[in-house]
């Protein structure tokens, strides 16, 4: 899911799901909730912000394109999935100049903690490639790389985005296949080009 073996496969999407298995946009949760929970909520994910539901009545995960996300933080999960760090001066300006920036939060009404994040480039029309797909460690394994690939698509498609693809490691194709991307053919219809 992102730059560990120097090793990537390009992976096309095609939807398996003809709707979505997570909350719609902004959901705070139950229809119940009190007004002060959903300012708390708006004021810690901006407005367009998605609750994951999650077989743990205790943990509480939201996904935010609005909550800036913390380059240490960040690195914390990278470097626990076995990435190699990058200078976190260049991980800035690949954020600011990403089309996406998608962090996974683990609830605290005082402090949330990223716990998964996933980025795009492209021109926001016709293209847009994902990547960094992360999860932490500690938190895989419940359907949260799922929900957060989910909520990157939806918010790519509601931007009009007519092509998405990614790369991965080898050793996480089966995910993405298992959501409907499809592997490219023949690796006839990508080249890669690395400064040395």
């Amino acid at each position: 899911m992102g730059p560990g073996s120097g090793f990537c496969v390009l992976v096309l999407w095609r939807p398996l799901f003809a709707s979505s298995p997570w909350p719609e946009t902004g959901q705070a949760g139950s229809a119940g909730d009190q007004s002060d929970c959903k300012a708390l909520l708006h004021g810690l994910y901006g407005t367009g912000f998605q609750e994951l539901k999650v077989p743990n009545p205790e943990l509480r995960l939201f996904l935010s394109l609005e909550r800036e996300v913390d380059l240490v933080e960040l690195e914390r999960i990278t470097t626990a999935v076995g990435w190699h760090q990058r200078p976190l001066r260049r991980v800035r300006r690949a954020l600011r100049h990403s089309l996406l920036v998608v962090g996974l939060w683990s609830h605290d009404p005082l402090l949330p903690r990223l716990v998964g994040f996933a980025r795009c480039i492209g021109d926001g029309v016709i293209n847009a490639t994902v990547w960094d797909v992360v999860v932490h460690p500690a938190y895989q394994g419940a359907g949260l790389g799922q929900g957060l690939m989910t909520f990157v698509v939806q918010q790519l498609k509601a931007m009009g985005v007519e092509s998405i693809t990614l790369f991965a490691d080898p050793g996480v194709i089966r995910f993405y296949q298992n959501q409907g991307w499809e592997l490219e053919p023949k690796d006839q219809r990508c080249c890669f080009w690395y400064a040395c």
